[in-house]
């Protein structure tokens, strides 16, 4: 198996789907069936979701809004993605366990990364909300620190585009996609799919980081950002055809 253990970053707007707003219950079933595919070959497999489905801080200090209470409710819109993605995992037979980088009882314990460990080794799948609980920070540097934390063999971030741009395709038709990136040229460049703070966390022996769309009734090959050489995988899911 090529990868044991994993940090999966998804996208609050991918779980739109084809909505303009809110949460599509056709991408929570495709995910959810496809995490089970990787749970059920042995990957431990820990999850961090964004909440740009339902509330952006930045958009919100940009009207005004003060930028720290703004950051605290994209936080919670974590979470409301967090325990939506729950329910329908257990709908699917899966055990989970929810912690958050907010301290929030009785719906979830805080973050910690021995209850994470240990949740995973006894076959959870671990859904962690709430950010890095600090404002400031997006949900892509909280997925690097939870990957550290957890000791992650991989990320797989799963996001709106299929892979990693010189700017953002959704708004730049000129922005091109690469085809690999070593860390020091991901961290070079400012690519659009990292901030510098996600990238610096990563720094020292950075886990190798896949970057992947993720559609309803699509099963597209995720994206290399950068890696070392490992085996090949044996894990059929189309999250994790690598």
């Amino acid at each position: 198996m090529k990868y044991k253990r994993v940090l999966l970053k998804l996208s609050g707007e991918s779980l739109m789907g084809s909505q303009n707003y809110g949460i599509d219950p056709t991408m929570l079933e495709q995910y959810s069936a496809d995490i089970r595919q990787a749970v059920d070959a042995g990957v431990e497999v820990a999850i961090v979701i964004g909440g740009g489905n339902i509330f952006r801080g930045l958009s919100g200090a940009a009207k005004g809004m003060d930028r720290v209470q703004g950051d605290y409710m994209g936080m919670l819109a974590t979470l409301i993605n967090s325990m939506a993605l729950q329910a329908e995992l257990e709908k699917q037979g899966l055990r989970t366990e929810l912690l958050s980088g907010l301290a929030i009882e009785p719906i979830c314990k805080e973050m910690s990364r021995r209850r994470a460990i240990e949740a995973m080794r006894d076959g959870r799948v671990v859904i962690i909300g709430g950010g890095s609980g600090n404002p400031f920070f997006t949900t892509d540097t909280a997925s690097a620190l939870r990957a550290v934390e957890i000791q992650a063999d991989a990320i797989l971030k799963g996001t709106r585009v299929d892979g990693v741009y010189t700017a953002d395709p959704e708004k730049d038709p000129s922005a091109t996609k690469y085809t690999s990136l070593s860390f020091q040229e991901a961290l070079n460049k400012k690519t659009q799919n990292h901030g510098p703070h996600s990238l610096r966390t990563l720094r020292g022996k950075p886990p190798p980081h896949l970057c992947f769309r993720h559609e309803p009734q699509r099963q597209p090959a995720p994206r290399r950002l950068w890696r070392p050489n490992r085996n090949r995988s044996n894990i059929k899911s189309p999250l994790f055809n690598l």
